[in-house]
């Protein structure tokens, strides 16, 4: 993931200081709001009630869900690190070197807020990067518009189709050899699941709305051969809008006395698991 620039990191504690949070959790949530493009942001920051989502204009939900002033406390700060992503180009036009250039300095358009990497040239076609990173000899950068992942190991360059994956994430381990995951909406990834492809794609107005036949479906297990039992209905599919306004209604008639504590957590928990 990108590095801020002393700039940048100015600007984080500027705003860490205003809204009595410390600069891990603002650069924390600066990241969430850049990966939802300014509208949009999936967390969990201990110091904002753990996981959480907000959107902007629409509903903010965090861990405690009765606090609504922790809610007003998220809602202030992502709004205002969405101007930032939205109005300063966090994510700038490529140099002369064709070196990603990711930022924006609040205020002053044009200047960084990210460190850019040396050699850090991607292919011109697949556009600007919304996600950068480096692990010993490898390289790699996600293009939304694209819907392309490029990782470079040792100047070898492979692409990936990364479909509707809105990435949030990503994750290195060097154990046994380099590897690479991401977060998206489906949960933890592993890059070689992903479909390897020659060259890019051309890019769309809206990767979400567009090709929904191209979700992500997790690889079935192995074929069992279970006892036979009574069929089983698939459970609705819900967005993650609705998926927290259905636990706003099971609080609501938890703190009705209608469901029992264990029935709330049981329910509360099946439905966070589909997130």
């Amino acid at each position: 993931m990108a590095q801020l620039t002393q700039e940048g990191r100015s600007l984080v504690a500027s705003i860490a200081a205003r809204h009595g949070l410390s600069e891990a959790a603002v650069e924390h949530m600066l990241y969430a709001v850049a990966a939802g493009h300014g509208t949009q942001a999936q967390f969990n920051c201990p110091e904002l009630g753990g996981m959480g989502q907000w959107s902007l204009g629409g509903m903010t939900m965090v861990g405690d869900m009765f606090n609504n002033g922790l809610k007003a406390r998220v809602d202030a700060l992502c709004s205002e690190l969405s101007g930032i992503v939205r109005d300063h180009a966090i994510f700038g036009a490529p140099t002369s070197s064709q070196t990603q250039s990711q930022g924006g300095n609040y205020g002053t358009p044009g200047v960084s807020l990210y460190v850019q990497p040396a050699g850090n040239s991607w292919p011109s076609e697949l556009g600007q990067p919304a996600s950068v990173g480096t692990q010993n000899d490898m390289r790699y950068a996600w293009f939304p518009q694209a819907r392309r992942l490029a990782i470079d190991v040792a100047g070898t360059m492979t692409l990936y189709d990364t479909g509707d994956h809105q990435i949030s994430g990503f994750g290195q381990a060097q154990s046994g050899g380099q590897s690479l995951s991401f977060n998206s909406q489906y949960g933890l990834i592993d890059v070689p699941q992903l479909r390897v492809v020659d060259g890019a794609a051309t890019p769309v107005a809206d990767p979400v709305a567009e090709a929904p036949q191209q979700r992500w479906e997790p690889t079935p297990a192995p074929a069992q051969s279970p006892a036979p039992s009574a069929p089983t209905t698939q459970p609705e599919s819900m967005s993650d809008d609705q998926i927290f306004s259905r636990i706003e209604r099971l609080a609501g008639l938890f703190e009705k006395g209608i469901l029992s504590q264990t029935e709330y957590e049981t329910k509360k928990a099946e439905l966070l698991a589909r997130l």
